[in-house]
């Protein structure tokens, strides 16, 4: 069967070492599920299988039982050139994903090419129960959305998610900060009305004032704009 194969060839270019590594970064998954196998592999795989292959028995076989299929899972996703099948695709994968590195390699680049289309989805999904659904969402916003495509409004949707998930606040953090680089004057309002909780208006600019795409003037303003206290 094709998942065994897939499974099998997983454990042929393992390395334990990397896996004692990833573990304490993943926090969220079982410890045993790790197998040990580099993003390059694993991407590389991908292709290979889209290749030669037809990876349907592989996608519709869910949950899989080891990190490294779900890597793979989203790289194959990625890589799919029909938008439609695409979409269908990761709304059947999401409701899986069970950790931050999962949710944030889930990047098909079909989707940039289609991005009004995508909108009614991101929508639903910032209202799902589930952690990693949300903190997609918000991704989606912040590598979509804050170019020629932008729109105050997707600020709205992303300060409007109120939730107490870490992953989830430190995407909210993440997406303002990589506004206050490309939108910095639609964004600044946000952290100078405090729209947003505390802990997350710190860690935006924390975040903004580590990245070298914000200027030394904006980075010494958002400085002075942090709450005392936050937690």
């Amino acid at each position: 069967m094709l998942n065994d194969t897939i499974v099998e060839h997983l454990f042929s270019v393992s390395d334990e070492a990397y896996a004692a590594f990833q573990r304490p970064l993943l926090p969220s998954i079982d410890a045993d599920s790790m197998i040990g196998v580099r993003t390059p592999e694993l991407k590389r795989y991908a292709k290979e299988l889209l290749r030669n292959t037809d990876v349907s028995a592989f996608l519709n076989t869910l949950p899989h039982r080891y990190f490294e299929e779900n890597q793979l899972h989203v790289f194959i996703i990625s890589g799919e050139k029909d938008f439609e099948v695409c979409l269908r695709r990761v709304a059947e994968f999401l409701p899986y994903i069970d950790n931050w590195a999962t949710c944030d390699q889930l990047s098909p680049r079909i989707f940039a090419k289609h991005s009004e289309k995508l909108l009614p989805y991101i929508e639903k999904w910032l209202k799902s129960k589930h952690e990693y659904t949300v903190r997609f969402a918000i991704c989606l916003l912040m590598r979509h959305f804050l170019d020629d495509t932008f729109s105050p409004r997707y600020h709205e949707l992303v300060a409007g998610v109120k939730r107490d998930e870490y992953y989830i606040k430190m995407m909210q953090a993440w997406y303002f900060a990589t506004a206050l680089a490309k939108q910095y004057d639609a964004t600044l309002p946000i952290l100078q009305n405090h729209r947003l909780a505390p802990w997350i208006h710190n860690k935006t600019i924390q975040k903004a004032v580590e990245s070298f795409r914000v200027s030394d003037e904006h980075k010494c303003y958002l400085r002075t704009l942090k709450v005392a206290g936050a937690k």
